[in-house]
C-alpha cells in the first residue's frame, strides 16, 4: 500500500494510472453527514496479475483533503479519459465527487448485481461487504471504520488498512460479477432448447406446489388476522384501503371541457371497433401511429407421465 500525501507523489501517480486499461476505484468522504462534505481520499487499485489480498500492497492512498487542484487533475485525467475503465461500486455517489456526469467509461458493481437474476445471486442486499461475503468467501468483512472521522489527520492504522482493503473488495467482486453477467446472458444463438425446456417444466412443477402452498397460507393468515383481531405480529401487518375510480362517458366529457373551455390536449387509443365505427372518416385525423412487435410464449400443460423428467 502506497499511502500519498505529497503533491507530486500524487501526480506521479495520477500520471502513471494515465496508462491503465481498469482501475478500481474508491472514496472516503469527510463531513459526509453535513452540508459541506468534502473528498478526503481517493483509493485507487491498477490491474493487479491477481485478484487476492496481496493485492492489497498495491493499492494506492491518495490523500486528497483540501486539495481541489489534485481533485481537478485526478478528474481531468482519468476520470473523464474514456480509455480508461473506472470501476465503482454504487459509482453514482463517488461520482458527486469526481466529475459528475461527465465521467466516462465507468463501470458500477452495485448496478451490475441489481441486474442479475435472483436465483444466480441471491443476496439480502446489495452492499459491498454483502457481495464480497457471499461472492468471494470472505469471512465478516469489518466495515466499522467507514463512519469514521475521514477529516482528521493523521489517520490512524485502522482507517488506512480499511481504505486499503475496499479496492480490493472492489475488484475480487467485479470479477465474479463479470462471470454471472456472461451467465444471465448467454448468446440466444447457441442456447440449448431441449435443456431450457426441460429446466422450464422441472421449476413449473416445482413452482406450482410452492405458489398454491403460499397462496393458500397467505389466504389463511388473513382470515386469521381479521377473525382474531390481529393487525400486526412478527413480518406481518395487515391493512385493508379502498380505491375509489371515477368514470364518465366520452362523448359527455368532450362536451363538458368544450363548455368549460379546457383544452385536453392528449392522445386516445383507437381500439380496432372505433376505427372500424370510423370507416373512411378516419382519414381526416391527424394520426401517430405506433408499430411494436411482441413474442408470446405459449405453454402448453402436459400430463404427468409427459414430463420429462
Amino acid at each position: 500500500m502506497q499511502y500519498l500525501t505529497g503533491f507530486k507523489d500524487i501526480q506521479t501517480v495520477i500520471t502513471k494510472y494515465t496508462q491503465a486499461k481498469i482501475l478500481w476505484v474508491d472514496t472516503e468522504i469527510a463531513d459526509y453527514q453535513t452540508s459541506n462534505p468534502r473528498l478526503s481520499l481517493i483509493q485507487v487499485l491498477d490491474e493487479p496479475a491477481q485478484i487476492g489480498v496481496d493485492a492489497a500492497e498495491t493499492v494506492s492512498i491518495l490523500d486528497v483533503l483540501d486539495r481541489p487542484e489534485l481533485i481537478d487533475e485526478f478528474i481531468e485525467k482519468i476520470i473523464y479519459n474514456p480509455a480508461i475503465e473506472k470501476v465503482f461500486h454504487n459509482a453514482n455517489y463517488d461520482l458527486r465527487f469526481l466529475g459528475n456526469r461527465q465521467a466516462k467509461n465507468v463501470s458500477c458493481t452495485l448496478e451490475m448485481a441489481k441486474s442479475i437474476p435472483y436465483y444466480l445471486l441471491p443476496v439480502s442486499n446489495f452492499k459491498l461487504e454483502t457481495l464480497a461475503e457471499q461472492l468471494c468467501h470472505l469471512s465478516a468483512v469489518d466495515k466499522t471504520q467507514q463512519s469514521s472521522d475521514w477529516g482528521i489527520r493523521p489517520l490512524n492504522a485502522k482507517q488506512l488498512h480499511y481504505a486499503k482493503m475496499d479496492p480490493v473488495y472492489l475488484a475480487r467482486v467485479h470479477h465474479q460479477l463479470l462471470k454471472l453477467t456472461q451467465l444471465a446472458n448467454p448468446n440466444p444463438a447457441t442456447e440449448d432448447l431441449s435443456a431450457l425446456m426441460i429446466r422450464y417444466r422441472q421449476l413449473e412443477h416445482q413452482w406450482k406446489q410452492i405458489d398454491t402452498e403460499i397462496n393458500h397460507i397467505k389466504n389463511r393468515i388473513k382470515a386469521a388476522m381479521a377473525v382474531q383481531e390481529v393487525s400486526e405480529t412478527t413480518g406481518f401487518k395487515l391493512s385493508s384501503s379502498k380505491r375509489t375510480t371515477k368514470k364518465a362517458a366520452f362523448e359527455q366529457l368532450a362536451r363538458l371541457t368544450q363548455t368549460l373551455g379546457i383544452e385536453l390536449d392528449l392522445p386516445v387509443t383507437l381500439t380496432k371497433a372505433v376505427q372500424k365505427q370510423l370507416g373512411e372518416a378516419i382519414e381526416e385525423l391527424p394520426l401517430e401511429e405506433e408499430v411494436t412487435t411482441s413474442w408470446r410464449l405459449s405453454i402448453q400443460e402436459l400430463e404427468d407421465e409427459d414430463l420429462p423428467f
